[in-house]
């Protein structure tokens, strides 16, 4: 079988070393992505290999990287011993490419114990359930995790887990456009435009450094201060106050859940839960498993509306199974963002727990307005705004439970941990 000359950056040597960890980052032109699968089909002509190509979401094949594959196995002239499949990739000596996508498909992936490396692509979205059912899966011997991203905030899940503090057995890599010696004059060209138009995307687009902020973030200013403050922190659970929950209902899309506490003047965001493609009875085990003394479930008004699978609503099933249930007020979304501004500076968020809502809150962000290209009024509607809708819900309603003496504008004195 004959290879063409595959040639590397000098950074990318530490891909063909043993190592649990593999982990590549940086800005764009970098040959990331481009240097792993070259290095990913090199090794699997060399043994056979069983790769699982993942990222967080991955709803068709054309979302994952096996059109890259496809490229780089022409460029190394493999393509008689690769045999690319519409959803799968073989090789000759039994190496086989498969492709998934991480979020909310449990047994899916736990199905992939059995293989020997692992791909995650635009890491820099995998929430952290996600790498808690994909880590342990992953225990063949000698096994080893692949992931490749553009870092966007520090308090990103995965930037957390792989950079900032590192596992045992890592092998961390930081590669930018300078570290490519064939990066191409059209690149070169359109970063130093950049960087002479805006200097701050620059730095994180093109040398991979983590934004403050991400563009038209809605609620970026409440969250610099929540963490300034020491608002976002381990927040405890107090087991002589009920727990109220906010839902936001979806199917195809998520449900998220939030589960809070008042107390005094603060409201404690204590636990978070989210899912989709699962029945509400799912929901309510959920809530029923984590065994706190349960004040409210909040629901959306559309949790009224009668389903035909069962004939009847959200509401009356969760009435049904005992719940105290009521339906969160029907504003705007533009007033549940004023709501949600205005209680924020007395939200206490428990960082653990509450670790993948608040990644969505950091990323709750305004869309682009196709013929301005500016900001428009509306949120941009996608996997975050799921938790921000259902944090909307909770800025509407929360002061609804609460005793009337607390609702008065009354100084109350709280807890401060």
């Amino acid at each position: 079988m004959a290879v063409n000359r595959a040639e590397f950056p000098e950074k990318l040597r530490f891909l063909f070393q043993p190592a649990r960890y593999k982990v590549l980052y940086g800005g764009r032109g970098g040959a990331k992505s481009w240097g792993v699968a070259r290095a990913l089909l090199i090794q699997a002509a060399a043994t056979p290999l069983r790769i699982l190509c993942a990222r967080e979401y991955q709803s068709s094949i054309i979302e994952s990287v096996h059109h890259l594959l496809q490229a780089q196995i022409k460029a190394l002239n493999l393509t008689s011993f690769y045999e690319v499949q519409n959803s799968m990739i073989r090789g000759a000596n039994g190496s086989e490419f498969v492709f998934a996508g991480l979020r909310n498909n449990v047994t899916k992936i736990k199905s992939f114990e059995g293989v020997d490396r692992v791909w995650v692509e635009e890491a820099q979205s995998v929430s952290k359930p996600s790498w808690e059912t994909l880590i342990p899966t992953v225990r063949k011997e000698h096994s080893e995790i692949w992931v490749t991203y553009n870092p966007e905030l520090a308090t990103d899940e995965t930037h957390q887990r792989f950079v900032i503090y590192p596992p045992a057995g890592a092998i961390v890599v930081k590669i930018n456009w300078s570290d490519n010696p064939w990066f191409p004059e059209t690149l070169r060209r359109e970063k130093d435009e950049l960087k002479a138009r805006d200097p701050d995307a620059y730095l994180n687009i093109w040398e991979g450094n983590c934004r403050v902020t991400l563009d038209g973030a809605i609620y970026a200013r409440e969250l610099r201060l929540a963490q300034e403050e020491g608002r976002i922190r381990n927040v405890p659970h107090d087991a002589a106050r009920p727990v109220h929950t906010f839902f936001d209902l979806g199917w195809a899309d998520n449900t998220t859940i939030w589960f809070a506490q008042t107390v005094g003047n603060e409201l404690r965001l204590i636990d978070y839960y989210s899912n989709n493609q699962m029945p509400i009875q799912h929901y309510i085990n959920v809530l029923q498993n984590k065994g706190y003394m349960y004040g409210t479930d909040w629901l959306p008004h559309d949790a009224k509306a009668k389903t035909l699978a069962t004939g009847r609503s959200v509401e009356e099933i969760m009435l049904a199974a005992g719940r105290k249930v009521r339906i969160a007020p029907n504003l705007s979304v533009a007033d549940g963002i004023n709501a949600a501004r205005t209680i924020f500076n007395r939200c206490y968020f428990d960082e653990q727990r509450c670790a993948e809502g608040l990644q969505s809150l950091r990323h709750y962000r305004y869309e682009v307005d196709g013929d301005t290209k500016q900001f428009s009024g509306r949120p941009l509607h996608d996997y975050h705004s799921h938790a921000a809708d259902a944090f909307r819900y909770f800025a509407l309603s929360i002061e609804e439970d609460r005793p009337a003496l607390n609702i008065r504008g009354l100084r109350m004195t709280g807890w401060r941990g």
